[in-house]
């Protein structure tokens, strides 16, 4: 099998930690790993399949240096704004993690389970971008439900970890507990959230929009019609929580026609790298303490609504630092290889 020369961007943040546990677990063919970070980071090292590795600073000119061939980017939009055109242009291919590209149409968007085929579309800018944490899972478990059925509103509301705001929020999370067992709590300013997070609920993720609706909500809305590439009405409701790691969602789904709940479960246990775990006689319902760490995505509570034949609700949990992010990275570049490579 051929190998790659395999760039990470960001390899000493969260999510550069857990592409290189991704990249590791899949054995992913690698030739030449090339870890990058700013130059605070530069000369550290990394430990990959037993071997410890040199952390590169990141340059416009690494790429072409070190012959990249696959760029994975997961050091923030400004990040990849400036650098992935010159790693595009030094003949890799860009897997962008940020927001930064995921919206212009000349660039994929895309969750191999619901859009493997836009992927060849990387040839007009060298770039794929990644969605949004939430969104892949939520669409993860729209698809398969949209083939059989015809989807035509979806509301959604989101129980987003900290570490979806990156080291600093788990760390922020994790000094307000200690704080509250020192009976000090409250006592410094919060600096990740806009509020305290321990003990608390903050119905606010990014930058609230014109609309009244925050900018990761819109992102829920856009990139899910992008992904399933179908114009549907989208509402989302995005909730930061005081869990350490993966994201739940409270899902209604509004059908074009009458819904099975039978074929609905059959169709998402059909769905690939989606978990059917709903028997609420034995408490069995998906949770992050069940989902974190796996490459999977849970769905439960799935349910008829009591008025309507055509609404259906369900529950849905997945590792947003895996399946929200790296280890879809890492399954675009395994069907990327497929494809292209």
């Amino acid at each position: 099998m051929r190998k790659y020369n395999v760039a990470v961007v960001g390899a000493t943040g969260a999510v550069g930690e857990e592409l290189f546990r991704v990249l590791e677990e899949v054995d992913f063919p690698i030739a030449n790993l090339v870890p990058l970070a700013s130059a605070r980071s530069a000369g550290s090292m990394i430990e990959f399949q037993g071997k410890e590795h040199k952390v590169y600073e990141l340059t416009e000119s690494v790429f072409e240096e070190k012959e990249v061939e696959i760029a994975f980017f997961s050091a923030g939009g400004s990040i990849s704004a400036h650098y992935a055109p010159y790693a595009a242009e030094a003949g890799a291919v860009v897997i962008d993690n940020t927001s930064h590209f995921r919206m212009e149409a000349n660039v994929p968007l895309v969750v191999p389970e619901c859009n493997p085929d836009d992927i060849s579309a990387w040839k007009n800018t060298g770039i794929i971008a990644n969605p949004n944490c939430s969104t892949i899972q939520m669409v993860q478990v729209l698809k398969p439900l949209d083939d059989v059925f015809g989807i035509s509103r979806v509301d959604v509301s989101t129980y987003q970890a900290v570490s979806g705001a990156g080291k600093e929020g788990m760390n922020e999370l994790v000094s307000q507990m200690q704080d509250f067992f020192a009976f000090k709590l409250g006592e410094s300013a919060p600096k990740v959230f806009q509020h305290q997070i321990a003990l608390n609920l903050i119905p606010h993720i990014d930058v609230f929009m014109e609309n009244d609706y925050t900018k990761e909500e819109m992102k829920m809305v856009n990139e899910t019609q992008k992904i399933l590439g179908k114009t549907m009405e989208i509402s989302a409701t995005c909730v930061r929580v005081p869990v350490i790691r993966s994201h739940s969602e409270s899902i209604t789904i509004h059908f074009d026609n009458d819904v099975s709940v039978e074929r609905a479960i059959q169709a998402l246990k059909d769905a690939p790298n989606v978990v059917v775990l709903d028997d609420p006689s034995k408490n069995e319902y998906p949770m992050p303490i069940i989902a974190s760490d796996t490459d999977d995505t849970y769905v439960g509570r799935i349910r008829k609504d009591i008025n309507r034949d055509n609404v259906l609700h369900l529950w849905c949990v997945a590792d947003q630092l895996r399946v929200g992010a790296a280890t879809n990275a890492v399954r675009i570049a395994q069907k990327w290889i497929e494809m292209e490579g």
